[in-house]
């Protein structure tokens, strides 16, 4: 959990710099970038893409995805999502999107774009 944790860590230093290798570097080759109803409701895919066919993937592959998160998610930080590494982005004390994260073998595999509350009040999310 902790390699994971460092993972996950890495991706958002990246993603704050604008570091498109050091994404790259993180990501699997199959990687995929989605997002549930709420979060393509509040404007994610203004800033990520629009879905594909099957209205939820943002992004895949570590191009699309690098580029997607490329000088963003300033404000993201580090979660606990459901005992496995994530992120939260947060205004106030209340969580507006979690960040799940699938890590295998020292790479993401996936990313879970969850805003809608509902969601949240059935996941265990622990910010820091």
């Amino acid at each position: 959990a902790r390699a994971d944790r460092a993972v996950v860590e890495a991706f958002l230093t990246a993603s704050r710099e604008g570091d498109i290798a050091g994404l790259v570097a993180v990501l699997a080759p199959g990687v995929a970038l989605t997002a549930d109803a709420a979060a393509l409701a509040m404007g994610a895919e203004r800033y990520l893409g629009a879905p594909g066919d099957d209205g939820e993937t943002l992004a895949a592959g570590p191009d699309a995805v690098a580029g997607a998160f490329a000088g963003r998610a300033p404000a993201a930080q580090v979660a606990t999502i459901d005992g496995a590494p994530g992120a939260v982005w947060m205004h106030g004390e209340r969580v507006r999107v979690a960040f799940v994260f699938t890590v295998d073998d020292g790479r993401v595999t996936g990313i879970r774009l969850v805003a809608d509350p509902a969601a949240h009040a059935a996941m265990s999310i622990v910010p820091g």
